[in-house]
């Protein structure tokens, strides 16, 4: 499209609040069209694996990020340039295996659960915020690592922080990483 001389491009971003809001919306809406939390969980992790996929284009053009030679380097980059970037929180990382492929991103704040105060007692095994374990798990394959990633805390469940799992599915000397 072109534009007109003179004019300001428009910035697109949406609140923060109206982004959570919205979610909610979208979460509420799955939970009445789906009897079973796994469904939903496994619509929100559709959701967001076809987000990742897309997402990784915008976040390579402009993070930026150099070619990760390890998968250390891959959670850091996750945690410290995506999450910022996209959800405004830095999550710390821990690397739970000797083999150096299991991560976990702690979030102490998740920006997706603003405005919920708890899940209901019918819903006990909804991952509220499983679309971010598809978004995290498309972005990677679209730069061709394949990973496993789920929630292995929640706040909303009663821990006492949010913690997404990440397992690298291939060693590091079978492939190549990029980016």
């Amino acid at each position: 499209m072109s534009q007109s001389p003179g004019r300001k491009q428009e910035n697109h971003k949406i609140s923060r609040e109206l982004f959570v809001l919205t979610y909610g919306a979208l979460v509420a809406q799955l939970c009445k069209d789906y009897e079973k939390d796994e469904d939903v969980n496994t619509c929100l992790d559709r959701m967001g694996y076809g987000i990742g996929v897309r997402l990784i284009d915008d976040f390579l053009a402009h993070s930026a990020v150099k070619k990760c030679r390890s998968y250390s380097e891959t959670a850091d980059i996750i945690a410290q340039v995506a999450f910022k970037t996209y959800l405004g929180v830095t999550p710390s990382v821990s690397c739970s295996s000797a083999a150096g492929n299991e991560f976990s991103l702690i979030l102490d704040k998740n920006p997706l659960v603003d405005f919920v105060e708890e899940l209901p007692a019918e819903r006990a095994s909804l991952c509220y915020c499983n679309l971010l374990c598809g978004v995290i798990r498309g972005a990677l394959e679209m730069v061709h690592l394949a990973a496993e990633v789920t929630f292995l805390q929640d706040r909303l469940k009663g821990d006492a922080v949010t913690e997404i799992g990440i397992t690298f599915l291939r060693k590091p000397e079978d492939g190549k990483h990029k980016r």
